[in-house]
């Protein structure tokens, strides 16, 4: 299970969710971006900045509660200290990338 966040390009909101299939969830996203009256569609949110990946969906729904709680600069920290450029993650890439490791 994964727990992510997403922003905009002007990074000016952030959006925590949870999932099962982080990649299926990021299309789902980016197909509904215009879509109103989803908080993602509003506020144009759908670069992926940071996941985390959890044992289970209790413990994913858990972290993500916790994040939800923080104030916008512990959030703004947390980003920082997984993605210094806060450049959008492509999946895809990081994939590659960590089985090189």
């Amino acid at each position: 299970m994964y727990v992510y966040i997403l922003t905009n390009t002007g990074r000016t909101v952030l959006y925590i969710g949870v999932t099962n299939d982080l990649p299926r969830r990021m299309y789902e996203h980016s197909t509904g971006r215009g879509d109103a009256s989803k908080f993602t569609g509003r506020y144009q949110a759908d670069l992926l900045v940071y996941f985390e990946l959890l044992p289970d969906a209790t413990q994913a729904i858990a972290r993500e509660k916790v994040l939800k709680g923080w104030s916008r600069a512990k959030k703004d920290a947390l980003v920082l200290a997984f993605n210094p450029t806060w450049q959008a993650i492509d999946l895809e890439s990081w994939a590659a990338e960590a089985t090189k490791r």
